[in-house]
């Protein structure tokens, strides 16, 4: 068989077993034909964030090789109608290894821009500023995204630390993070949870000011080896933005934070499948 092939095979292994983990049904729908599985679907619109193509096209080029796949229509349709939440259990599935150090870190990202004939109408100033917020955490021993969270306005990194903690698959045993992250409430989090705090103090101009106790006891532990795996989420989202482009497609809020996720979930399984990354000590 050949290679190429054979990794089409894997791939499409893969997705069938992520959803079978997940605990998803065949179908999502209970009416209707049962023509489609949701593998079909959700092997289509992986392979459209991989490859960076539209619903046409990715639904005829998958015909070409041989995969059954649904119109580019019915893709649309599907990937509307998906809620976010299906796409965080496959992102989780995607992260079947132990946690040992995860580095949080955020990003912007753009959307699409109405045209230039558009903003003269409305008598505003072109190009205008919309802007994205993703913050990942990454595994530093996989490369591997396992939590996400996009806003649609621009916010500060250290407010989706809770969130993303929260929503890890396992617990770690390190947490990495930059001076954006140094938080009295976040060590304080961390330290109920069991989670053990790399992060260097702000420089507040004085001394000690606004330091808690926590932070400064922190600080005695702080390792620079350990400290600087976090350039491992730094990497993930140079690649992630080189792969997949740093604007989002989508227009609404729910379709744009089904895109992040369903990239998030290409990069996990593409990574890994084809060795796009190599597994750090």
């Amino acid at each position: 068989m050949h290679p190429t092939m054979t990794k089409e095979t894997k791939l499409v292994n893969k997705v069938k077993r992520l959803i079978r983990q997940a605990g998803f049904p065949r179908w999502l729908h209970r009416f209707g034909p049962k023509k489609y599985e949701f593998w079909h679907h959700a092997l289509a619109l992986i392979v459209k964030q991989e490859c960076r193509l539209g619903y046409r096209r990715v639904s005829r080029l998958l015909n070409w090789l041989g995969f059954k796949t649904p119109t580019y229509s019915a893709l649309a349709k599907m990937f509307k109608r998906l809620h976010w939440s299906i796409w965080q259990k496959l992102l989780d599935k995607t992260n079947n290894q132990k946690l040992n150090i995860v580095a949080l870190d955020g990003s912007g990202m753009s959307r699409p821009l109405p045209s230039p004939y558009y903003y003269r109408r409305i008598d505003k100033p072109y190009p205008i500023d919309i802007p994205l917020k993703l913050s990942i955490a990454v595994d530093t021993r996989t490369k591997k995204i396992v939590s996400l969270r996009l806003r649609a306005k621009s916010a500060h990194d250290v407010k989706d630390a809770k969130y993303l903690i929260r929503r890890l698959p396992s617990k770690p045993r390190s947490l990495v993070a930059d001076k954006g992250y140094d938080a009295n409430w976040l060590h304080e989090f961390c330290k109920d949870k069991g989670i053990k705090v790399m992060i260097p103090l702000r420089n507040y101009g004085k001394p000690r000011v606004g330091i808690t106790r926590l932070r400064y006891t922190s600080q005695k532990k702080f390792r620079n080896r350990v400290y600087h795996r976090r350039e491992m989420v730094e990497s993930v989202f140079g690649a992630i933005k080189r792969k997949f482009g740093a604007s989002i497609s989508s227009l609404s809020a729910h379709t744009m934070r089904a895109e992040v996720y369903c990239r998030a979930i290409a990069h996990n399984i593409i990574s890994c499948l084809f060795g796009l990354f190599q597994r750090s000590a």
